[in-house]
Formats: structure tokens, sequence, C-alpha cells
């Protein structure tokens, strides 16, 4: 029995050890794993002493095993006291335990399998850990209040995070009817989880203040309440609508690393690197109260060069970031993002490149990435700068894409596409709450239609076809073959 332990536990730790050493492989540059205590808690399970080291006597000593034998000693259980010479029972152990270590190794690698780590890790378990929380910032303008509303009902779940931006554009009123609206709600005043932003910032399409906005936002969701309990930041607009549900996020992120980034990107900037890189403009939602277009410098004269302290990336303005990136970008403690912000400050498109190259030159995070940013578009042109608005023509491709997200979606508020999104993919009926498992019913037991006006247990995940859809992405982006080849890639190209 004493053996069979014995070989039980070397192939615990040795699995271990592998598994181990697969993840530092897969996050080569970030935190390192710790391999030693698990493997020590395996061989302990197993019935196998743990190794003690103690200190010198005399003279320097190797440290030994406490091995009980079943023989009596004068000297510790196992332990030699000796300095001068080894114990030999001690000794012919080490050999051939280093022997029957070196077996069983070989014999966990060719039995291990050969999938990828993620996909290991992403696979359904006995025990999943509890639903992730996201953090959502809603950003709209004037006349948006409306559309905020009802992205608000389609993507709610009372453990998440939202703030409800409207910028200085809208007027007063349109953010006075948003808070009504919140402060009504008698779920969204239970669970107390929904802000919206009073004192409005001016949001300068295309310039540094749409970063700014977005960092207000992510400050605001470290700092007072609710700042502890979030997993994912996620920034939408009022033209971006779900596709899934949030049971069917959660249930998918529950089983993700919570250090991943979604973040579309490349170093390859093309006409960008001419057409926005080179050109000085300056935002003037910095300075004035009321909103204007970017101001250019001369073109012909006023040109900068490209950086070389950092390898400018670009994307998407849309992302999913983990809290650990997030409170990065905000402390900033090696004073990256403080850098890269001031040069975005003059970048054309900013909110496209500013999340992405800071997370490509910071080495703790560039190995986090997903090149993805969760979202179906569609565009008119490779090189477009706006999205086709979608209509009933996309639907096939936009399910067929798995996004969670999809954007851009017009002002209509019959929109034909929105209301077969909440009918056949959320369930959701006009002007309620998406379901989920969290629904207690009816307040006071009423016959309304309403199932979703008291909280039940949040942590209640009732998922559907939207998870699937999301698993199916997830896997893919997580393969082998997708995640490193597009990690945070340099692409040489000329000035």
């Amino acid at each position: 029995d004493r053996e069979r332990h014995k070989s039980a536990g070397g192939l615990l730790c040795s699995s271990h050890i592998q598994h181990q050493q697969q993840l530092q492989n897969l996050f080569a540059g970030s935190s390192p794993v710790t391999t030693y205590p698990a493997c020590f808690a395996a061989m302990v399970a197993a019935g196998l002493p743990p190794i003690k080291h103690h200190p010198a006597e005399s003279q320097p000593c190797f440290a030994t095993m406490d091995i009980d034998i079943g023989t009596p000693s004068s000297s510790p259980r196992g332990r030699s006291s000796s300095c001068a010479g080894i114990d030999l029972r001690v000794l012919l152990s080490v050999v051939f335990g280093g022997i029957f270590t070196v077996f069983l190794l070989a014999a966990s690698q060719a039995a291990l399998p050969s999938a990828s780590l993620f996909l290991q890790r992403y696979s359904a378990a006995t025990q999943r850990p509890s639903p992730p929380r996201f953090a959502y910032l809603v950003s709209g303008s004037k006349g948006d209040a409306g559309r905020l509303r009802r992205c608000l009902l389609a993507l709610y779940h009372p453990r998440n995070r939202y703030i409800l931006h409207l910028d200085a554009e809208a007027p007063d009123s349109d953010r006075a009817e948003l808070a009504a609206f919140v402060a009504a709600h008698p779920v969204l005043v239970a669970a107390g989880n929904v802000r919206v932003v009073e004192k409005a910032n001016l949001v300068t399409y295309r310039g540094i203040t749409m970063v700014t906005t977005t960092l207000h936002a992510a400050a605001a969701f470290l700092h007072g309440s609710g700042a502890a309990d979030w997993d994912w930041f996620i920034n939408l607009s009022a033209s971006d609508y779900p596709l899934v549900t949030q049971d069917d996020l959660m249930d998918v992120f529950s089983r993700l690393p919570r250090d991943l980034n979604f973040i579309e990107h490349t170093s390859d900037m093309g006409w960008k690197a001419h057409a926005r890189a080179k050109p000085l403009v300056v935002d003037p939602g910095l300075y004035v109260k009321t909103k204007r277009d970017l101001m250019w410098m001369n073109t012909e004269t006023e040109k900068r060069e490209l950086p070389t302290a950092f390898t400018l990336f670009t994307g998407s303005a849309w992302t999913v970031l983990s809290r650990p990136f997030v409170e990065y970008l905000i402390g900033g403690w090696d004073n990256l993002p403080r850098t890269l912000l001031l040069y975005y400050g003059n970048f054309v498109s900013s909110p496209e490149g500013y999340f992405q190259t800071v997370a490509c030159n910071a080495e703790e995070f560039r190995n986090t990435t997903v090149n993805h940013d969760m979202h179906y578009i569609s565009w008119g042109k490779p090189s477009g700068q706006h999205p086709e608005l979608i209509n009933a023509t996309h639907w096939g491709r936009m399910l067929g894409s798995d996004a969670p997200f999809a954007r851009k979606f017009g002002r209509d508020p019959d929109d034909v596409v929105l209301a077969r999104i909440d009918e056949e993919l959320l369930s959701r009926k006009p002007g309620m709450l998406i379901p989920g498992g969290w629904c207690a019913g009816n307040v006071g037991g009423g016959g309304g239609d309403d199932h979703c006006s008291a909280v039940g247990d949040a942590a209640l995940l009732h998922s559907g076809p939207g998870a699937v859809r999301l698993q199916r992405l997830v896997e893919s982006l997580l393969s082998e073959d997708s995640l490193r080849p597009k990690q945070c890639k340099i692409v040489e190209h000329n000035d």
C-alpha cells in the first residue's frame, strides 16, 4: 500500500508540474506560476511526507526527508543528524527516488492529453467558479436617452455594475429623464448598481476625450460602492446591443482566466500611419464648453515621425478589459499609460489605438490579449470610417459571428432587428428587464407578465443557446492556432 501511495503521489506531482509548465509557456512574460505548493499538496494527499528543510547545526548539511521506516532511532524520525557522513538509507532513497520520478514523469508525459491549456481550463467542471461580474459603460449623446434605457434593460443583471453617460451635447433634460427612470425602477433601486453621470463630459468624435471619458468611468468603477466586486470592464455605446443574455455571458466567462483582455489589435498601421499617426490634431473638448470637430494643424508642415520609444497598434474602440489591466491604466505605476495618453492626445481616432498600444507595450499584459473585440460589425469598405447600419439582411452573418454584441444600430425605436433580437435571442419583452436565473417572480404574486420584478439568487445562471454560440467563439479564439500567433505581433513597416 505504501508503494501504491507513493506512485499515486508521484503521478499527481508530475502531472501538476507539467500542467504548470504548460501554463508558464502559454503566459510567457506574465506573473510566475507557483508549482511546488500544489505539488506538495498532491504528495500529502497521497500519504507521502512533505520535504522539510532543517537548519544547519555545525556545518552545511543536506536537507533530508522525515521518513518513518518503522524502526526506533535516537535522532528525529528518519533525519540524519550527521553532517560528516550522509546516512546510507537517505542516500539510497534519494537515488532510487530520482530514478523512479524520472520514470513517472515520462509515463505521465505520454498519458497527458495534447489539448491546449485554455481548452482544458475552459471545459466543464463539476464545480465552476462563481459567476463573474461585469462593469458596463454605456455612452450616448443628444437624443440617445431612450436607446440607453433600452440597452440597459437588455444588459441588466443584479451582479453587474453600470454607468450611463450622456455627453455634454445632450440637454440636461435627457439626463434627468434617464436618472428618473433608474430611480423609479424597483429592481434597479434594490440592487443599487446603476449610476447616471450627472456632470457630463464633452466628447469629441475621434478625439482623446473619447478615451478620457472611458478612463473616467473605469476610475469610477474602482472607487466607492461596488468597487471591489467586478472582473471585466466593457465599453458600449447607444448604437450597440447584446446578442446573448447576461447569464450566457457569465456562464462562458466563469470558466475563463480573469486576466484576459479582449482587444482587437494589429501593428500593421497601413494607411493609418500617414492619415492618423503623423498629422497633429487638438481635441477642443479639452478646453471649450461647446462641441466642435477636431482642430487640425497645418498638415503640410506640421507632421510628426512615427514613434521609436514604443510600437503603435490599432484596432477596434470596443473592448472587454480585465480588472488588473484597468487598474494598470488608472494607476500607471510604470508611467506608460500616462505617457501614451499624452501622445494620443494629438492622434486622429485615438480610441482605436490607445488601449491596444498600452496593452501590447506593457510586458505584464501583452500575453493576456485576445485579438477580438467581441462584436459583430459590418464594414461597408475595409478602410471605411463608419460601419453599416445593421438591418434584416445581416441577420445570418450576425448570428454566425457568435459574438456577444453587435453594432451599429440606428435610432429607430421600432427597429425590426432589435425587436427580433429581444424576442428570439434574449426572450425579453418590451419595456422589461432581460430574464435570467436571478428572477424571483412577480412582486406580490400578481398575474402580471413581469417575472423579474424581484431579485432572487443572483448567482443562479440559466444559460441557453447564446452560451453555446459564445463558447464556440471563445474556444476558437483561445485555440493554440489562434491565441499566441495573434498576440501583439510586430509587423515591420516603412515610414
